[in-house]
């Protein structure tokens, strides 16, 4: 059975890109649609014996998840992203396409359109008939665990540059998952953090020390936490050897960071003596450099030192290149060109467009103030009935009166007239609240002569100023 949809189905937008992975090598190794990964190998038997390969090999359903989600113009990629994320985040297994439509309501019916089916190509959504609702399929759940880290604050991601890695390996080996692969991945980390940390202490600068301080104490809190996990993985027996030789190659490297919080101490220390106090003020050299670096203008230091003031730009040769390039190669405006201000020219009409209100609430705002403005000027009918009775009218005549949308809502207006706090309200709104009618409803219907609407409740409308006391709207 087909998918319900509650907006008229339109083609998808095209995503305004193409996929031009293959287009560096096509010429050499043939169409793009032709190669497969062992082209790219002098050795196409040598391709199983390479661990990741092999891994990447049999995950090639997963990797087309993410070519599929991930291609096209970054807007769509963006979208698709985002439906998914929220799928994925949903407490319920299944949903109906009425809940898929309430979770995205803010978008337009053409997006979620083309966002749904899109995931339906990639196998990540799926619909089914009989129940008439979604879920996620298997391939879902891990393309979400993989994603997961995009949902991640960016200023979190930034101060622990290792604990997305340490905790995926805590965990699995809490789970007896773990595998080589994540241990490879953590022992590179751990090796680029050691290489980044060494050059700056070999460079003696106060300022990149003090900047690389605090991620190298956050760097030896995560990895003295992971290190039951590590010493866990050590001594536990593994059928693959390369596990044990990644985690004592991984306990190494979290020797060498550790080893290198000495050298740190004495790095800082070293700044510390070459630092200077000034007199007797407090202020050292590193307070000078630190406000110089932070002065917006040195030059207006000069003062009136100098008969002709002179402002000092720091710039490197390379930079120097490319100012004179870019000054030769400007566009320069031509001398012949006339330059004065253009002729005056009228200024185009345009509209300025306001949100207003439905009209059905002005008519029905001027109905009651028609209706009572007859009551008034009305002659004494004291004769028929009393005179909330004589000058009563059924609550049709208000209700009544093209689409059944238009008198459904009018309808649901109605609890405004008289409300309390509506009538302090400025605008239409607050004007229906302050019209001097009161309505009342019976429990039961009436048939009518309108086209739209074949039943309505019996009801009555009376003006405030005629009805007796003791009827309350």
């Amino acid at each position: 059975m087909p998918e319900p949809l509650h907006a008229p189905s339109r083609p998808a937008p095209h995503d305004g890109a193409q996929d031009t992975s293959a287009t560096d090598i096509g010429p050499v190794l043939g169409p793009a649609d032709s190669l497969r990964f062992e082209h790219f190998f002098r050795d196409a038997d040598a391709v199983p014996e390479q661990p990741l390969a092999s891994a990447l090999q049999q995950r090639l359903p997963l990797i087309d998840a993410l070519r599929g989600l991930f291609s096209g113009a970054q807007a769509s990629v963006q979208l698709r992203l985002w439906c998914f994320m929220e799928l994925a985040s949903q407490p319920q297994a299944r949903l109906s396409r009425d809940d898929v439509n309430r979770l995205f309501h803010m978008l337009l019916p053409e997006a979620l359109d083309s966002a749904l089916k899109r995931l339906r190509e990639l196998g990540l959504l799926v619909w089914d008939a009989t129940p008439q609702d979604y879920h996620l399929s298997p391939l879902a759940q891990q393309v979400h665990a993989l994603l997961a880290s995009l949902t991640t604050p960016s200023s979190s991601a930034e101060e622990d540059e290792m604990s997305g890695l340490l905790a995926q390996v805590a965990g699995a080996q809490q789970l007896g998952l773990v595998n080589a692969n994540h241990l490879q991945h953590l022992h590179a980390q751990l090796a680029r953090l050691h290489d980044g940390f060494a050059e700056a202490i070999a460079s003696g600068s106060e300022a990149r020390l003090r900047a690389a301080q605090p991620r190298f104490d956050r760097a030896l809190q995560l990895v003295d936490r992971a290190g039951q996990a590590l010493t866990a993985l050590i001594r536990a027996e593994h059928d693959d050897p390369r596990l044990e030789r990644e985690a004592r190659a991984i306990g190494q490297e979290q020797a060498r960071l550790l080893a290198m919080a000495s050298q740190f101490t004495r790095a800082l220390q070293q700044a510390d003596r070459q630092r200077v106090t000034l007199g007797s003020t407090g202020l050292t050299t590193s307070d000078v450099r630190t406000w110089l670096q932070a002065h917006p203008a040195l030059h207006l230091l000069l003062g009136d030192a100098l008969s002709v003031p002179v402002r000092p730009v720091m710039v490197s040769p390379h930079d120097l290149l490319d100012v004179a390039e870019g000054e030769f190669e400007r566009d320069r405006p031509s001398p012949d060109a006339a330059a004065g201000l253009p002729p005056p020219a009228a200024a185009a009409e345009g509209a300025l467009e306001t949100l207003s209100l439905p009209a059905e609430l002005g008519a029905l705002v001027h109905q009651f103030g028609h209706w009572h403005a007859l009551a008034a000027s009305a002659p004494s009918a004291s004769e028929e009935g009393t005179p909330a009775e004589a000058h009563a009218r059924p609550l049709s005549d208000a209700i009544l009166g093209g689409r059944f949308a238009q008198a459904a809502y009018r309808l649901q207006l109605l609890p405004l007239v008289g409300d309390a706090q509506a009538q302090t309200l400025k605008g239409l709104t607050g004007d229906l609240a302050r019209t001097p009618w009161a309505w009342a409803f019976e429990p039961r219907h009436t048939g009518t002569d309108d086209e739209a609407v074949a039943l309505i409740s019996v009801g009555t409308l009376r003006p405030l100023d005629t009805a007796p006391d003791t009827n309350t709207p």
